[in-house]
């Protein structure tokens, strides 16, 4: 994948300032694609819209994608490329989409760069734009054949068949599809849920399938989201939290996410935080059944244990594994919690604790979190490629490629 000559003498002498401005573009560019086209915005998180995370996320992956070809030696951006893929296929984003995008995204840096885009610069950013897209297209194509579904109709009805309470605003979902088997998937993946929300709106969001594959059904365990500092209450969280009941019919997309249990016997360090603890759960519960003797070590961080989504089934595993073992931290305290190993209070620090040698790591958390754990792991001599992180929403580690690739 090369831009032509012409158009990479271009791209080399303005990536810096298209990069500069990266944001502010696609500040421009999503209001105004928006405007145009209304019903992506059923597509589209409007969360992250409102607190820029979207932008950012889009902004830090097309820079990087240019970067990599005007720069033999830049990191790899395929993993990057295959994440966004499996987000795409997730959210049903049809291939026609990106004509769309495509244009309001070229208008946008036209608007904030002014005289600076002439033609020339508009056409070689214009190739960089499709040689994007067409890789995410041709990717996502190969998924969703992989995965048997009709990319011009995406979603499948499930019911509710089972609902638990997991933990404060906590709760695990049992969905079993109406019609035909559930699809397989591979531990560690996540799957889209659509809602039509009381105001005419759709939203779609993603949540870890928090059970290892079972055949008849999956589950997905959700924390309802309160605003914090003047943001919204989470809108599909609150709407699953007040009506997903036994009998309720919710649309599913087909099951996606890179970062997969592997069928290995590496150790494994699996790291999470909050709600976070969901991949580590079906990972959990796969391996008890599979590889009851594979090294495991789990450090986990919530805000007390009240909070600690799905404690009881992961204790049980880790209880009936032969070499696995458990460390927990609670902000708000440790003194009553009724763990097997004594939860440490405060937050999570990695840095005495016990790794086994040469460690495959699974992180699932907010970002920050994630990449503290990560500095401290490598620290102590965990190699970069052998840490992998999932995260829901825009992912804002692709402006940093080394961090994204491992």
């Amino acid at each position: 994948m090369k831009l032509s000559p012409a158009s990479e003498a271009i791209v080399a002498a303005t990536a810096g300032v298209v990069a500069e401005h990266a944001e502010a573009i696609t500040r421009v560019f999503y209001p105004a694609m928006f405007e145009a086209h209304p019903e992506l915005l059923n597509v589209f998180n409007r969360a992250n819209q409102a607190i820029g995370e979207q932008p950012k996320a889009l902004a830090a992956s097309v820079v990087a994608f240019a970067v990599q070809l005007i720069t033999p030696d830049a990191p790899d951006f395929s993993p990057v490329m295959r994440r966004i893929a499996h987000k795409h296929v997730s959210l049903g984003i049809p291939a026609r989409s990106y004509t769309i995008v495509g244009r309001h995204l070229l208008d946008a840096v036209g608007t904030v760069l002014g005289d600076a885009v002439t033609p020339e610069v508009r056409a070689a950013w214009d190739e960089v734009y499709w040689l994007f897209a067409t890789a995410l297209i041709a990717e996502e194509a190969k998924l969703y054949a992989l995965g048997g579904t009709n990319p011009d109709d995406p979603w499948r009805e499930y019911r509710v068949v089972e609902r638990s309470e997991e933990s404060g605003d906590a709760f695990s979902l049992v969905l079993a599809p109406l019609s035909g088997e559930t699809p397989a998937h591979t531990t560690g993946q996540y799957v889209a849920i659509a809602v039509d929300l009381p105001d005419g709106t759709r939203q779609p969001r993603q949540y870890t399938i928090s059970s290892g594959p079972r055949g008849d059904a999956l589950r997905v365990t959700i924390k309802r989201v309160h605003g914090v500092n003047g943001t919204p209450d989470g809108q599909v969280s609150t709407w699953l939290y007040e009506n997903a009941k036994p009998g309720t019919v919710l649309q599913l997309s087909q099951p996606a996410g890179d970062v997969v249990l592997d069928n290995s016997d590496e150790p494994l360090v699996l790291v999470s935080a909050g709600i976070g603890i969901t991949p580590v759960a079906a990972i959990l519960e796969d391996l008890s059944r599979r590889q009851p003797d594979r090294t495991v070590r789990l450090f986990h961080a919530d805000r007390d244990h009240d909070s600690h989504a799905l404690y009881s089934s992961l204790r049980s595993q880790i209880v009936s594994m032969g070499d696995a073992k458990a460390q927990n931290w609670y902000e708000a305290g440790a003194d009553v919690a009724p763990t097997i190993h004594p939860a440490k209070p405060g937050y999570m620090n990695l840095d005495d604790v016990d790794l086994p040698v040469n460690p495959r790591v699974f992180m699932c958390g907010p970002l920050a979190f994630m990449q503290a754990a990560r500095t401290t792991l490598i620290s102590r001599g965990v190699a970069s490629d052998r840490i992998h992180y999932e995260v829901f929403g825009p992912d804002l580690w692709a402006q940093q490629p080394d961090i994204a690739a491992a």
